[in-house]
């Protein structure tokens, strides 16, 4: 008996693993797309309403996040998930309409509809391999979480990167149908992921049935605490890199280059900030059994404040060589060294959501179900924060629109070292 179960864990695990990398393939497509919009006349380059379509995304969680928990406890895990990749399937589909359309605003508005469809479906997607792992994996639940970024962020790292090489030289002719490919991967991919969910069996853990009875983790004031530090990072972790593709596309902001490669080059840079969070997960993989969560939070989230802090004063003319693809191949290209600061950050931002959500819910017990929830309400911050930053990068500038995230890691930092002691409100 005991084996069966173990076999059902382990096929479990890898399922939620799976699906934690189609969340980041279909979030990580607004930012690199937004590129696409920005260069519409109608809409002037406007930074704000070319993070519109992340904000649409992440507007979902908002919305869904507290129902998507109440289906996680009325349906289980594998009929949430099901439901939450059929809906991801017709929000990409939606998104591919856009292109069809040919007159603005009604194709900006049709994708809008898709980007906020899709949002609904990773929403449920982050509200079922969150607690799963945590609730499978017991005192091993952080490390499966930070192998299930890891994945996450492989997928991440590839999204830009393929965006990036088929706009190819950004113009105003440029339209949404010129990522058609990687719209068609998306959509087979979670017409994949459907079929093989379909067939694997899980088992809901005991806790789910208990979730209906237990009390609000509110109750919990490290609970409150952990849910503002979650819609911060998750702004954080989104404005990074979305910003500095903004910043590193436009060629005449004083980034410097050449503008018939900077969409391919930007794409490759900020998929380059995605790859070190990758790495950076694995890492914690292996050490997060040896280094509490608290304190991978609190070195990262300061070493983060201090590399964007730099990043800030660096003037764009002291530059640096990291390699790219400039559509001939990969070579080293040459970017400010603010960029590559930036970039760098991805690997402190790599173990943030594992290690608040980790230290949120501790000593929850039956009220984790419910506590995601209201977490994924709150990953709304991806949409609200990377927006809010992209309206102070138009009117002060990319750089200095970065002090909005070192106010917000400073609050995670605060989580870290003070907020995240287990006690009730």
């Amino acid at each position: 008996m005991s084996n069966t179960k173990n076999n059902s864990n382990f096929i479990a695990v890898l399922a939620m693993i799976f699906l934690f990398g189609m969340i980041s393939f279909v979030t990580n497509l607004a930012a690199p797309i937004g590129n696409i919009w920005k260069m519409q006349p109608a809409i002037a380059g406007s930074n704000a309403l070319g993070m519109m379509g992340n904000m649409m995304n992440f507007l979902a969680y908002a919305i869904m996040g507290i129902p998507a928990g109440n289906m996680l406890t009325k349906y289980g895990y594998k009929k949430t998930a099901l439901i939450a990749i059929a809906v991801g399937f017709c929000g990409v589909f939606v998104q591919f309409l856009s292109g069809v359309v040919a007159n603005f605003p009604a194709n900006f508005a049709i994708y809008l509809l898709g980007a906020f469809i899709s949002g609904f479906s990773v929403c449920m997607l982050n509200t079922v391999v969150n607690p799963m792992l945590k609730l499978l994996g017991g005192a091993r639940s952080n490390q499966y979480i930070q192998i299930g970024g890891t994945f996450n962020s492989f997928m991440g790292t590839l999204t830009p990167m393929l965006v990036g090489a088929l706009i190819g030289t950004l113009t105003a002719q440029s339209v949404i149908s010129d990522v058609n490919p990687v719209l068609f991967i998306a959509m087979g991919v979670f017409a994949l992921a459907f079929i093989i969910l379909l067939f694997v069996p899980i088992q809901d853990p005991e806790a789910v049935a208990d979730s209906a009875h237990a009390e609000s983790p509110l109750k919990f004031k490290h609970f409150v605490y952990g849910v503002i530090a979650i819609f911060l990072y998750v702004g954080v972790e989104v404005g990074i890199p979305g910003t500095l593709n903004f910043y590193l596309s436009d060629s005449t902001n004083g980034a410097g280059l050449d503008p018939s490669v900077a969409v391919r080059i930007a794409g490759v840079v900020a998929g380059t900030y995605w790859f070190l969070m990758l790495i950076g997960r694995f890492v914690s993989s292996f050490i997060s059994g040896k280094v509490s969560a608290r304190t991978q939070l609190t070195t990262v989230s300061a070493v983060a404040i201090a590399l964007i802090f730099c990043a800030i004063f660096i003037s764009p003319s002291v530059r640096g060589s990291m390699p790219a693809f400039t559509g001939n191949g990969f070579e080293m290209v040459n970017v400010p060294l603010s960029a590559i600061l930036l970039v760098c950050c991805g690997l402190c931002t790599s173990v943030m959501w594992g290690t608040i959500f980790d230290l949120a819910v501790d000593g929850l017990g039956a009220s984790t179900n419910k506590a995601s929830g209201i977490f994924m309400a709150m990953v709304v911050g991806g949409g609200i924060i990377p927006l809010v930053q992209g309206w102070l990068a138009d009117i002060i500038g990319y750089m200095p629109s970065y002090w909005l995230l070192v106010a917000s890691l400073g609050f995670i930092l605060f989580f870290a070292a003070v907020g995240s002691r287990v006690k009730k409100a």
